[in-house]
Parts: structure tokens; C-alpha cells; sequence
């Protein structure tokens, strides 16, 4: 199976990421899978739970959901929500339809 590194990043005493040539640094992936795998589980049961909570309102309803985040692996340890521009990281695009016979 051939190698797959991945880029990580060094966090500062504050969490914040520093980012540059010199701070620059990787690792294999099959060595952070359980981290990787740890985020996309608890992202994934945020949105789930978020959406469990929306109801049908004057015969509109929410039919399908569309979940969308980056990942950034600390040098040290732990993952982080990609912070990777001034948008946001974690993107939940909905689609709301109207029920038939709905006035």
C-alpha cells in the first residue's frame, strides 16, 4: 500500500495555526486515521442532531441536507475545523419542499 502524508500545521499556545515554510510539516495518514476519523463522526452527529430538530412549518419541510467541512491536522495532536480562509468551515446547504395539498 503506498504511503499517504498529510500536511500538518503548528498551533500556538492560543490554538491559533501558524502557517509557513518554516512551520511546515506531514505526516502519514494511517497515523492520525483515528483522529480523522473521531472529527468526521462528531461533525457528522452535530448536523444530524441540528437537523433532527427541525419540523415541518406551514407544509414546508426540510427533504434532504448536504454537509461540507475541512479538516486541519495539528502538529502536535488533535484535529481542528479547517480554518483555511475568512469563510466558514463548515458548510450545511438545505433543500425545504412544499408537501402536496399543503394551502
Amino acid at each position: 500500500m503506498p504511503e499517504v502524508r498529510v500536511e500538518t500545521v503548528v498551533l500556538d499556545a492560543a490554538g491559533s495555526r501558524q502557517i509557513g515554510s518554516r512551520t511546515r510539516s506531514s505526516e502519514l495518514l494511517s497515523e492520525r486515521a483515528a483522529e480523522v476519523q473521531a472529527a468526521i463522526v462528531q461533525a457528522s452527529s452535530i448536523a444530524q442532531q441540528s437537523l433532527s430538530g427541525t419540523s415541518q412549518r406551514d407544509g414546508w419541510s426540510v427533504s434532504s441536507a448536504e454537509v461540507t467541512f475541512g479538516l486541519t491536522l495539528g502538529a502536535e495532536a488533535g484535529v481542528i475545523l479547517s480554518k483555511a480562509s475568512a469563510e466558514a468551515s463548515f458548510e450545511i446547504t438545505l433543500t425545504v419542499e412544499r408537501h402536496p395539498g399543503t394551502p
